[in-house]
């Protein structure tokens, strides 16, 4: 396996270099059975987002590859060919755990070179699957960010992240900290087909409802849209709908796409689950890897409107605040963090 020499943020990211000492485990217990775990000690943890990215940040901390939410439609299994892993069921089940994360963090943000910009995490693979429950490497991430009052922001599908709340709360009132949680679509049947591994929708707008009385504001990435199965104007009005009744400070929609390693395995379960719909796909996302853009400006209309009928607007990027400090605001008044676009 080529542990020394892979990228670490998408298709074209920088080389990150790994040590050459790699722990295999494998655990037999019900929550991480059938799951692989490779340890790793990582060189460096902040990784530069490519100049090509669309994404309005520039700078990431991932502490996992691969990832036991198992998404289908996950775009990240492209990155474990660069270990010579499968990015099918590989992807799923052979986590990349770099122990060393917390450590290496607190290092580099010391670091003269570094300015104190944003760093986004999960927008490679959850920080927050099930892996960390076990390694528990955000608590040291978060902490490091904190006394460093570095500007972050997280995305996740994973409920573990109020295991936190404490951490996020202290951060937000030193730097600023967005939260968002990615919730595509509410139906139980499509969830537990195409996202087998991670908690249901329903738990996710619960952590959308926690996280928003404890006064850090949530966002939400209504993420994917899934064409055909989850784009109907009834299903997405149910869904913006309890996202709004959920507290969340903003919805954001992004319809599927398909990159190279993603598409492979999507298509597979496609042609598994509704074969019916091969044809539609094929013509598409006949172009490339994104939905036409007539797709994308409608559901971004519908979804939109949505919101705005229920109280809620899209979001954009750069507007996370802190926390007021409670020494210096009244006691009536609560602080809100709004959420930073991933």
């Amino acid at each position: 396996m080529r542990w020394d020499n892979l990228r670490d943020d998408g298709d074209s990211g920088p080389v990150t270099l790994f040590g050459t000492d790699v722990v295999t485990r494998t655990f037999d217990t019900p929550e991480f059975r059938g799951i692989t775990f490779h340890e790793v000690r990582a060189r460096s943890i902040v990784n530069r987002v490519p100049g090509a990215s669309r994404m309005p940040f520039e700078w990431t901390v991932n502490p996992y590859r691969g990832c036991s939410h198992a998404c289908v439609y996950c775009f990240a299994r492209k990155t474990h060919s660069y270990l010579d892993l499968d990015t099918g069921l590989g992807f799923d089940s052979q986590i990349v755990v770099k122990t060393n994360a917390p450590d290496l963090l607190r290092r580099e943000l010391a670091a003269r070179r570094w300015r104190g910009e944003h760093i986004a995490m999960g927008t490679n693979v959850d920080c927050y699957q099930r892996a960390e429950g076990r390694y528990r490497l955000m608590p040291g991430i978060l902490t490091a960010l904190r006394d460093y009052a570095n500007p972050f922001s997280i995305l996740t599908k994973g409920t573990l992240i109020l295991r936190d709340l404490d951490l996020l709360r202290s951060a937000a009132a030193v730097t600023d900290v967005g939260v968002s949680v990615s919730v595509g679509f509410l139906d139980e049947p499509l969830w537990r087909t195409v996202e087998p591994g991670t908690p249901a929708p329903e738990r996710r707008l619960g952590v959308v409802r926690t996280l928003t009385e404890h006064g850090i504001g949530c966002g939400v990435l209504m993420a994917p849209v899934i064409p055909f199965l989850g784009d109907s104007p009834a299903q997405l009005r149910a869904t913006v709908r309890a996202i709004a009744a959920a507290g969340a400070t903003s919805v954001t929609p992004l319809t599927l796409h398909l990159r190279p390693g993603a598409r492979e395995w999507f298509m597979t379960w496609l042609t598994e689950h509704h074969p019916g719909l091969v044809r539609h796909y094929e013509a598409l996302y006949a172009d490339g890897s994104y939905a036409p853009k007539w797709y994308q400006r409608r559901i971004t209309r519908q979804v939109h409107e949505l919101a705005a009928e229920y109280g809620i607007g899209p979001s954009s990027p750069g507007t996370a605040r802190r926390l007021p400090d409670p020494a210096e605001e009244p006691e009536s008044t609560s602080g809100c963090t709004q959420l930073t676009l991933l």
